[in-house]
Parts: C-alpha cells; structure tokens; sequence
C-alpha cells in the first residue's frame, strides 16, 4: 500500500474513534459508530474502509480509549456489547462484497449499507446474547432484541441515510 493509503486508513480510524465518543448511554450505548462505518467503507471503498474499520477495532482492543465512553481494551469486546463492535468488521466486509459483486453505485452502497447493518445486529445479538446468558442466566432471543436491536432500527436506518448522502457528496473528493 502506498503511505497515502495508510494516512486516509488512519485518519478514518480516528473518524470512527470521534463517532464513536458521541455516545448516548443505554444497554448498548446508542453511537455514531454506524455511521463511521458505512461512511468510512462508502468513502474508501471496500479494501481501505475494511482496514480502516479493523484499526479502529486493534487500536481500541489494545486499550486505546476509542471505543463508546472514551473506553478500550480487550475486556470491552469480550463484554457484552463488544459483539457489536466486532459486526463492524462484518459490516465493512460486506459491503467490500456488495461492492466486489454489483459495483459502487447508489443500489448496491445502499444495499450493503442495510445488509451491513443486519450483519452488524446478528453479531452483536449472539454475542450479547451468549454473554449475558453466562453472566446472568437464561434470556429469550426477544427480549436480547428487544433490548439491543429494535430501539436502534430508527436510528441506524437515519444513520444510513445520512452516511449514504455523505457518501455521494464526498465520494469524488477521496483520493
């Protein structure tokens, strides 16, 4: 890769920190980490906003306050809500695949966006939900998604929409 690549990787890793810290607290603290993601791999294609997305994620595994709450380390994504930060890199990686597959024009970002997202929800969901049932104890499926999904349907889709104008105002600009 060239050092231009690396310095938009890094500095759209810092884009997701920032998303990150705004940050409204709850079960799962509702962030702007959705839209760092769907705008960073929007923005720089599937192979750059992947790593950009898996930076942010070593950065904040290593103890790096990244993550919502000005928080990091390892203990965060073996928490429960650290699913959901990992189902980013399974979000980056599909839209990298809707991107690879039918192009980067507005159906398909669009598309990878929401199927990105519902990656993003499977993956946190499961591992929310197997945390939770070895801390606390049994929890049906319906109340984890009650909890950790359907109060964040509104939001997320609003995230995408505006992630998704970001990305056609801006795609043009990124080298």
């Amino acid at each position: 890769m060239k050092t231009k690549d690396l310095t938009i990787i890094a500095l759209f890793s810092v884009l997701l920190a920032v998303c990150s810290w705004i940050s409204v607290p709850g079960t799962v603290p509702f962030t702007l980490q959705t839209f760092g993601v769907f705008v960073t791999v929007g923005l720089l294609g599937g192979k750059r906003g992947t790593m950009a997305v898996l930076v942010y994620t070593l950065l904040g595994a290593i103890g790096i306050p990244v993550f919502a709450g000005f928080t990091g380390g390892i203990g965060i994504l073996f928490g429960n809500t650290g699913g959901y930060i990992m189902g980013f890199a399974g979000s980056a990686l599909v839209m990298w695949l809707v991107e690879y597959l039918f192009g980067s024009k507005s159906l398909p970002l669009a598309a990878g966006m929401v199927l990105g997202l519902l990656v993003c929800y499977a993956f946190g969901t499961a591992w929310f939900l197997l945390i939770y049932v070895n801390v606390t104890g049994p929890v049906s499926l319906s109340a984890v998604l009650g909890w950790c999904v359907v109060p964040f349907i509104v939001p997320d889709l609003l995230k995408i929409a505006l992630a998704f104008g970001v990305t056609k105002k801006f795609k043009h600009r990124v080298p």
